[in-house]
């Protein structure tokens, strides 16, 4: 009698099955307590609670500092890109947990949950201020410098920086989106630096119309010095659409090496041509590699600068009469760095792309915040009251967010592949690692967290890796251990 009461319905396909609830707390997120325990061992959510602007009034606050940041990021890594979505898991037992700063079963037994949608939404409103979203952005390179220990260590012999562009599709007439006819798309198009050890370093968002070019020197200027303190050689690299004569002049000026893919014009084709004949003979089944050292002065540049032109007989392609070819630029003098050795630095600037589209990809990035003050009430229609929330400055500051995100899932998958020797995505790591199904049973004095047999594996070698990582409380600041990028 009562087992008929708790079944909800039976399929029927099979009528042996029959779907049931019970009082228990389960939870399809059980990541979230391995992603808090990163976001606590570096001191993230600490360092920013301690700069961030809270213009709230303390007493009627119910959520701290500490406690939104953690839910905005934990959300965004566990996959929830929404901010509806949090009213949906407000009461989930391990997201209670993870995104709390209370000790013991307070979290999980107490009626108070995760903040509600409006307290998250205006969370972001105050993010959104200047002085706050300059911290969001230091916050990135200040998870770099944890995450390698690089205060605490020698300075690294070699870094690369890699500046790009790349649109975010938005849906409507937000705030400074706009139609961009190279992606063929209303979105905004921000301009991102990321560095090859794995991690995005800065971010600012810009109108959909904005030029690849547009506050580029300006934005990376911060994390280029930044770099420049903590390495011995800096490199920066970037595709077509940036090397214009200011920018080049700004990164030389402060003593950074770049290599770029550069436009091809008809003076760079003219002294192309000589060098654009197939051999005679048969292809190499493997295809061939060309490097030609070029001297070239654009018209608006002051001086001359070195080009390489790059020649390439690709496989399959012996009915063609001349050969592909592409020209990159550099500061580096040859007898730095030899043609061979720019080539492969350059190419490794597809690692850097593959990781933008792993972060679209996996944090599903929605910037749609729109200013709706209501028109009318009760029937009647309200004078324009103007809402006084910058929802550009708003959809900037969830971008930074998402990069903390993708940063923390980063580390994670590293940790991963560190324990087991598998390489994965940030998504995959997610759906796989994160996205684990727990139930969690509360006793005397303990709380008990069980998740099934096949992640167990997956979670104690993560585990094993993730101890290692220095507390950052009781310690120096960004203490971590160095890990692989």
């Amino acid at each position: 009698m009562g087992e008929s009461q708790l079944t909800l319905f039976q399929p029927n396909f099979n009528r042996s099955i029959h779907v049931e609830a019970r009082e228990e707390r389960l939870s399809a997120d059980g990541g979230a307590l391995l992603l808090r325990e990163l976001l606590g061992r570096l001191g993230l959510d600490t360092w920013l609670s301690e700069r961030l602007r809270d213009p709230r009034d303390p007493a009627r606050s119910r959520h701290s500092v500490e406690e939104l940041i953690r839910t905005l990021v934990l959300l965004q890594g566990q996959g929830w890109s929404d901010q509806a979505d949090v009213d949906r898991l407000r009461m989930d037992p391990l997201l209670r947990l993870a995104a709390s700063s209370g000790r013991g079963d307070g979290p999980v037994r107490g009626e108070t949950g995760l903040c509600s949608q409006p307290t998250l939404s205006r969370c972001m409103g105050w993010l959104a201020e200047e002085a706050n979203r300059r911290v969001l952005d230091e916050a990135l390179r200040e998870w770099a410098d944890r995450r390698h220990g690089l205060r605490c260590r020698p300075p690294l012999r070699d870094v690369t920086l890699d500046l790009d562009s790349l649109p975010v599709e938005v849906h409507g007439h937000q705030p400074g989106s706009a139609y961009n006819g190279h992606y063929r798309a209303r979105c905004y198009h921000p301009v991102v630096l990321h560095w090859d050890r794995g991690d995005f370093l800065a971010a600012r968002l810009r109108p959909g119309n904005a030029h690849t070019a547009d506050g580029a020197l300006r934005f990376a200027l911060p994390s280029i010095r930044w770099a420049r303190q903590r390495a011995r050689s800096v490199w920066l690299r970037i595709d077509a659409g940036f090397p214009s004569p200011k920018f080049l002049r700004g990164v030389e000026e402060v003593g950074v090496r770049y290599v770029a893919r550069v436009r091809t014009n008809s003076a760079l084709e003219r002294m192309a041509a000589p060098y654009l004949r197939r051999p005679p003979g048969r292809p190499l089944r493997a295809g061939r590699t060309w490097l030609h050292e070029l001297r070239h002065r654009g018209k608006r540049w002051k001086r001359e600068r070195r080009v390489v032109l790059v020649v390439l007989e690709r496989p399959g392609e012996q009915g063609e009469l001349f050969l592909d070819h592409f020209f990159l630029l550099t500061n580096a003098p040859l007898a730095e760095v030899s043609g061979e050795e720019l080539l492969r630095r350059y190419r490794g600037r597809g690692r850097a792309e593959k990781d933008f589209g792993d972060w679209k990809n996996a944090l599903q990035i929605r910037l749609s915040s729109s200013p709706r003050p209501k028109t009318h009430y009760r029937g009647r229609r309200l004078p324009g009251i103007p809402s006084g929330r910058d929802s550009f400055a708003v959809n900037d500051a969830w971008l930074l967010i998402s990069l903390l995100a993708a940063n923390l899932l980063d580390l994670g998958r590293a940790l991963h592949r560190r324990a087991t020797g598998e390489a994965t995505s940030r998504e995959t790591f997610r759906s796989w690692v994160l996205k684990t199904p727990a139930r969690v049973a509360l006793g005397s004095r303990q709380i008990k967290v069980i998740v099934g047999a096949d992640r167990a594996r997956a979670w104690s070698t993560l585990w094993s890796e993730l101890v290692r990582l220095h507390p950052a409380r009781g310690s120096p600041a960004s203490q971590a251990r160095p890990l692989p990028a």
